[in-house]
């Protein structure tokens, strides 16, 4: 490409530069570049440093962080990041990153102005609770902040290096390890009587069921289909995940990762519900005839419509407050895993059965908790023989 030339038209200074060949024809790119020949110069050398650039990054430099922001969402986590991650990442921009570092220029964003807010993020008490955000919270929102200024890096070329990885996270004082108690592992007692309140017509038994004996995820339960089932073989394929949008609004997505992919095999227990509910359905086709919602979802009411995650979540609230004692959908996938570890399964074999994609995930949340079952074990033992002795 030429450098460009300017020349003078009437009152004006006029810049052109000669484009890229479109279908093999050359193409001159003329504007008006002021009322003087420095003017037209100066706009040239702008025009044409913008061209080879791709034209937009001189646009965005000029952005504020907030404007930024706004076209990382739109244009790169509305369409490569999954609804989930897409809604709390929003959530994060517009309630803690735009009130704070909106107001900056993004050619001036500095380590030292992400550094105090962060530190300010990690010292404000929220209005709900009183409190201060946890680590876990600060984590994420810093988490969000480099990855939008990552790309602000590459591809878009808006600044030359990210100012957030100079960024450090606040001390925290050490948590303490997690316990059955904060993961709401439930004893065989307390899932007996769950299902004493949900027995088979309930449209939260079946969930409970296949949960309890699986490890599989909320969404992962309520988007199974029956081609994702296999009776014979005694499988079950988990390669959909139902997500809520709205009120009853639902939409089938991927799974987390690609460790979400997996085949789990499944007792005589499970089979013989999954059996039963099939039953179940093809008589309620017959029942309400047309009215009969032709879904192919496992986990339905009577009239076939799927059970969405919203009712889940009420329903074990709801369960919790009932029965009196901690309880909550995902405490299924919890206790089935410390169930699986503590009767002596490989921790590899529970970490693909859970669909974790690192072994340090199920390490770091199960092991200590199956080391305090079997303590708890053993001093029941120790119990057992002194009543003998006595």
């Amino acid at each position: 490409m030429s450098e460009g030339h300017v020349r003078k038209r009437g009152e004006k200074w006029y810049y052109s530069f000669e484009a890229a060949t479109v279908d093999g024809k050359r193409k001159r790119i003329e504007r008006v570049g002021g009322y003087t020949e420095k003017d037209a110069q100066r706009a040239l050398r702008k025009a044409l440093d913008e061209y080879e650039r791709g034209g937009l990054t001189v646009k965005l430099k000029d952005m504020s962080v907030a404007d930024y922001m706004d076209y990382w969402i739109k244009n790169y986590v509305e369409k490569n990041l999954k609804y989930n991650t897409r809604k709390n990442y929003l959530n994060v921009v517009n309630r803690y990153v735009k009130p704070y570092l909106g107001k900056y220029k993004m050619k001036t964003i500095s380590p030292a102005v992400i550094q105090q807010f962060v530190n300010h993020v990690a010292e404000t008490k929220l209005p709900r609770t009183g409190k201060t955000p946890a680590k876990h919270t600060v984590e994420i929102i810093l988490t969000v902040v480099k990855e939008a200024l990552k790309r602000a890096v590459y591809p878009y070329q808006i600044i030359k290096e990210n100012p957030a990885s100079y960024v450090d996270m606040p001390k925290y004082a050490p948590t303490p390890a997690t316990t059955r108690q904060d993961l709401k592992i439930i004893t065989y007692d307390q899932y007996e009587q769950l299902l004493a309140c949900c027995p088979p017509a309930d449209p939260y038994h079946m969930p409970l069921v296949i949960a309890f004996n699986t490890g599989m995820r909320r969404g992962e339960v309520l988007g199974l289909e029956w081609d994702m089932v296999d009776i014979e073989g005694a499988t079950i394929r988990v390669e959909r995940n139902m997500i809520q949008k709205g009120d009853g609004v639902y939409d089938l997505d991927s799974p987390k990762s690609a460790a979400g992919y997996r085949t789990i095999t499944i007792g005589p227990s499970l089979v013989a519900e999954l059996k039963a509910k099939r039953q179940a359905q093809m008589q309620m086709r017959i029942r309400y005839g047309s009215l009969y919602n032709e879904s192919n979802f496992v986990c339905t009411w009577d009239n076939g419509n799927p059970v969405v995650p919203g009712y889940i979540k009420y329903r074990s609230r709801k369960l919790s407050d009932d029965l009196g004692f901690p309880f909550s959908f995902h405490s299924l996938r919890h206790t089935h895993a410390t169930m699986l570890l503590d009767a002596g399964e490989k921790l590899k074999v529970v970490q693909e059965r859970l669909g974790h994609a690192k072994m340090s995930t199920t390490a770091d949340t199960y092991l200590h908790v199956t080391e305090e079952m079997r303590n708890d074990t053993a001093i029941t033992f120790e119990d057992y023989l002194k009543r003998k002795k006595g």
